[in-house]
């Protein structure tokens, strides 16, 4: 038998405190660990403690991809009595104590009898899965869910406890997470996209993505800076991660491509071409996002996203550490680390009924990075130093002197009409400002100044940045709009 590995401290506080919980009373529990904390690890010591006691336990993969990762992790745990619901495989025997069973097969069959169940990546929340959860002859087994991402909605109906056993800061400050930096070397005009169940639609996204000279920026970034690391790259469609591929190779870089349809043969064959340098970059959509242990030192997220979840998967595929890996470079070419923040900054101590709090009120988002102007370095909030290039912007002055008078750029009147402006009215109004741009044919910076002008703020929070521009200009946006040109008009007259 091979030699079963140690546990962290981390890893073995948290299998203590679901044992604490299950000694309470508790029949749903979900544990939250960071990818690359070690969830197959737990899973395994909690299977090892049932199969002592003479229980039988399911453990569901959401993919059919990972049913064998799983088997693999459990068997090199010392965990030998398993048997596999998938299809006609190998290893099916329903005599086992333990039973891996993907969540496709299970809804076709009958689930087997068990005493414990264990759902992994539980933040999917399949509609089987919930329906089993709610079934009176499962009320008293109890379910433990595993996840990096616990922050569905609707996940605190299914479940009673949370358990975080680590947060991602944590684990990269105590050396069991990799380091990282982030920059944005291009930023998306995503003007139009419409807002599909709380994310961008895909079509509409794929397009964006695609237009003027993103996909070049992604390869002359990665030829500068990525140091031939070994990159995942994150599209938004086959489309999308196909141009991809096709823009690495034309430039001499050679470029697998992974998407849901790719055999689980032709998977393997590109991991094992990846970790020996035959492909130095492999493009992908969506299905490289959970369960994937490559070692990976450079991500390239080239698909915009408004979801936590989606945008903390993703990360954490570079997060994983490796023998001479000192960080895993991030290249945002989607201004998603700038809408959401660092990884690290985000974080929930509950599970989520709906949207909102429990107070009623949306949670508080912490402040989001700024972008280093020397050389795209996303800083840290509060950080002017930049970290990475030493370039210290010169702070500037609030008053611009002008022949004549002084003029006040950032003025009390300013602030008070940033603080007393509701959302629904800023985000009105750069909706304006957008339709004004596009029946102008303004750049795209155009309506930032121009927010930056009434607000005397850049429009960075996503409720404002974010929104879809207007069918129609409003007559007061208008006239603010001509007030301002006749303003700047008269200044340089003045100048003149």
């Amino acid at each position: 038998m091979e030699k079963v590995k140690q546990l962290r401290p981390y890893q073995t506080e948290a299998i203590e405190r679901i044992r604490q919980a299950l000694r309470g009373g508790s029949k749903r529990i979900v544990l939250q660990l960071p990818t690359g904390g070690g969830k197959s690890l737990i899973a395994a010591q909690i299977i090892s403690m049932a199969i002592a006691k003479g229980k039988r336990v399911i453990f569901t993969c959401p993919r059919l991809q990972l049913i064998d990762q799983t088997a693999r992790a459990f068997w090199d745990h010392g965990i030998r009595e398993i048997g596999v619901m998938q299809s006609d495989h190998v290893m099916t025997d329903p005599s086992k104590p333990v039973q891996i069973c993907s969540v496709q097969t299970l809804q076709r069959r009958t689930i087997p009898d068990a005493d414990l169940v264990l759902i992994d990546e539980c933040h999917m929340m399949s509609k089987f899965v919930v329906d089993w959860m709610g079934r009176m002859e499962w009320a008293g087994v109890p379910f433990i869910g595993l996840s990096a991402t616990p922050w569905a909605n609707g996940m605190a109906r299914l479940y009673d406890e949370l358990i975080i056993s680590a947060t991602t800061r944590q684990m990269i400050d105590e050396g069991y997470l990799s380091k990282f930096r982030v920059f944005a070397p291009s930023h998306p005009d995503l003007t139009g996209v419409k807002i599909v169940a709380g994310d961008y639609h895909e079509g509409q996204l794929s397009e964006a993505m695609q237009s003027g000279s993103l996909v070049g920026d992604i390869v002359s970034t990665w030829l500068a800076r990525a140091e031939h690391r070994p990159t995942l790259v994150f599209a938004v469609d086959r489309a999308h991660a196909k141009a991809i591929q096709r823009a690495f190779e034309a430039a001499g870089v050679p470029c697998g491509y992974v998407d849901g349809n790719t055999p689980t043969d032709e998977r393997e064959t590109i991991k094992k071409a990846f970790h020996s340098g035959r492909y130095e970059v492999v493009s992908s959509i969506g299905v490289l996002t959970t369960g994937v242990d490559w070692d990976v030192r450079c991500i390239i997220l080239a698909r915009p996203t408004r979801s936590e979840m989606l945008y903390v998967q993703i990360v954490g595929r570079g997060l994983r550490t490796a023998e001479g890996k000192e960080d895993c470079l991030l290249f945002d070419h989607s201004d998603t680390t700038q809408r959401l923040g660092f990884v690290t900054d985000i974080h929930h101590d509950r599970l989520k009924n709906t949207r909102m709090d429990e107070a009623g009120k949306r949670e508080r988002q912490p402040p989001k990075p700024k972008e280093c102007s020397s050389c795209s370095f996303l800083k840290p909030i509060g950080v002017h130093k930049c970290p990475n290039c030493g370039f210290e912007p010169e702070r500037q002055p609030t008053v611009e002197t002008v022949p004549g008078e002084l003029v006040e750029l950032s003025s009390a009147r300013k602030a008070k009409a940033n603080r007393e402006a509701s959302w629904s009215e800023k985000e009105a109004f750069i909706a304006d400002l957008k339709a004004y741009a596009i029946e102008r044919g303004y750049k795209s910076g155009w309506w930032a100044n121009q927010y930056r002008q009434k607000y005397g703020v850049w429009p960075n929070d996503p409720h404002v940045r974010y929104a879809l521009p207007s069918s129609e200009v409003s007559m007061t946006t208008r006239a603010w709009i001509q007030s301002q040109n006749i303003r700047w008009a008269k200044r340089k007259e003045r100048q003149a």
